[in-house]
Order: C-alpha cells, then sequence, then structure tokens
C-alpha cells in the first residue's frame, strides 16, 4: 500500500515476469488495467466504451443467424467495411452484436464465405491515410510534421505486411511501395 502511495517519487520498472514493481514490490500484471502506450505517439491509448457482459441478447434483437449471415454478404458486396456493417446491422437491422447471433466475428463470416478483401482492412486504411497525406504534400511541401507521419504510417504498413505474410494473408510477392499506393486503394 505504501508503494501504491508513493508511486510518483520512484521509478516504475516493467519486470522480466511481466509484473510492475516499484521498488521490489509487486503493482500487478500489466493487462490488468494498465494503459500501455502506443507505438508512435505520446499518448496512453485510446478512450472507448466496452460491451455489456450479458451472454443472450435482447428481446428485440433479430436473432435468425442465417439472415444475419446473407445481410453480413450483401453489405460486404456493396462495397462496406466491416465496421461499417456492424454499425448498419446495429443501427438499420436490430442486430446488437454479431457474434452472439451467428458464433462468429463480421470477419469470419466474410473469410468463411470467401467475400474478404485481397488486403486485410487495417492496412487497406493505412494506406488510404498515405494517400491522403501524399495529396497533402503536394500542395505543402514544407509540412515538416506531415511528412514525418507519412514516414511513420509507411512504416506501419511494413510492419503489418510483414506480419501479414507470415500468417498467409498476403501474396508472398506483395510489396509496398509510394509509387503505387494510389493504384492499391482505388
Amino acid at each position: 500500500m505504501e508503494a501504491l502511495e508513493n508511486w510518483q517519487r520512484h521509478d516504475i520498472v516493467f519486470d522480466v515476469a511481466s509484473e510492475w514493481v516499484i521498488n521490489g514490490k509487486f503493482l500487478g500484471e500489466p493487462s490488468k488495467g494498465v494503459i500501455m502506450s502506443r507505438m508512435y505517439s505520446g499518448k496512453k491509448g485510446k478512450s472507448g466504451s466496452s460491451k455489456p457482459l450479458t451472454s443472450e441478447l435482447p428481446k428485440w434483437a433479430n436473432t435468425d443467424a442465417k439472415s444475419v449471415e446473407k445481410l453480413i454478404l450483401d453489405l460486404a458486396s456493396d462495397g462496406h467495411s466491416t465496421a461499417e456493417i456492424g454499425l448498419i446491422l446495429r443501427d438499420q437491422h436490430a442486430v446488437p452484436d454479431v457474434r452472439k447471433v451467428c458464433g462468429m466475428r463480421i470477419g469470419q463470416v466474410l473469410v468463411k464465405n470467401e467475400a474478404s478483401a485481397k488486403v486485410p482492412e487495417d492496412l487497406m486504411n493505412l494506406m488510404r491515410k498515405v494517400v491522403g497525406l501524399m495529396t497533402h504534400l503536394e500542395t505543402n511541401r514544407k509540412d515538416l510534421h506531415n511528412s514525418r507521419q507519412l514516414g511513420l504510417i509507411e512504416s506501419k504498413i511494413r510492419k503489418l505486411s510483414k506480419y501479414y505474410i507470415a500468417e498467409g494473408l498476403l501474396d508472398s510477392n506483395w510489396k509496398y511501395s509510394r509509387d503505387n499506393v494510389r493504384l492499391m486503394v482505388a
């Protein structure tokens, strides 16, 4: 207890055993309430809400798994991302949680029915950011802050692509290049 009150006066050390330790006193595991920092920012994380911890769906919810799966496939064929599909299902079709209805996430439903995109969604979102920054930097060449951000985003793309190639989600000959990114996104 004494260590918790005086935590600001001492250095916090991340122990090899995955525990927070101050001057040799155990404070807990980092996964339980401790917010770790992000990769390229000085910020601690993102705020957000958590889903309610209920095992059953509300009475008003659409619980027909086959119709929900058909809706997911129709929305994906219209060009919506998985996040947009989730919002549309929640707001317009009374499906608060696809996982409780179908037993799978939206992305897993798309993979099962072979309707998923060739490039993973998070990688495509990063490439869209790069295209936006490149168009901005064409008119604002002296914007050093955003040219640095462009480099950081491209670094994230390279790391993610290396992971996805190792997992088999991208072709082994897939390569990111700044010259072709507009063609990949379009």
